[in-house]
């Protein structure tokens, strides 16, 4: 089985969790942000895949392409060497962010946890339309 889906928008990460001292008790909770996000997320899974779960015992690899919106900022040429993979991005979110973020979403959506994934191929280049392409398979024994 496959999923493949896209999250249109700027690659977003996982923020770090934060905490809120109420009385003699501190909560913890997960910035609206990356909330928003991960929901997003879930969403375009949703729609673009339907009903797709993988087994709950299923070994996983997901294959995550980010691609960053080109600053208006830089000349012609380096606008082409981005479009061309040339240049790509050496800049935040990390890319280990950005899996966090994708893998925690879907925890439950597409497949039970993403201790599931036992492969995870990330690249993060530069594009006119920024978006994460995400594809999920199963592997291979």
């Amino acid at each position: 089985m496959k999923a493949v889906f896209i999250v249109p928008g700027e690659p977003q990460g996982k923020g770090r969790p934060r905490f809120a001292r109420a009385g003699n008790q501190v909560r913890t909770f997960t910035p609206a942000k990356t909330a928003a996000y991960e929901n997003l997320v879930k969403l375009e899974y949703e729609r673009q895949c339907g009903g797709k779960r993988f087994g709950t015992d299923t070994m996983l690899v997901i294959s995550i392409f980010a691609y960053y919106g080109i600053p208006k900022s830089v000349s012609k040429k380096k606008r082409e060497q981005m479009i061309a993979g040339i240049l790509r991005p050496i800049k935040k979110p990390d890319m280990d962010n950005v899996v966090k973020v994708i893998a925690d979403s879907l925890n439950g959506v597409a497949y039970r946890d993403d201790t599931q994934i036992v492969t995870a191929v990330v690249e993060k280049y530069y594009a006119e339309d920024p978006r994460v392409e995400i594809t999920i398979t199963e592997v291979k024994t």
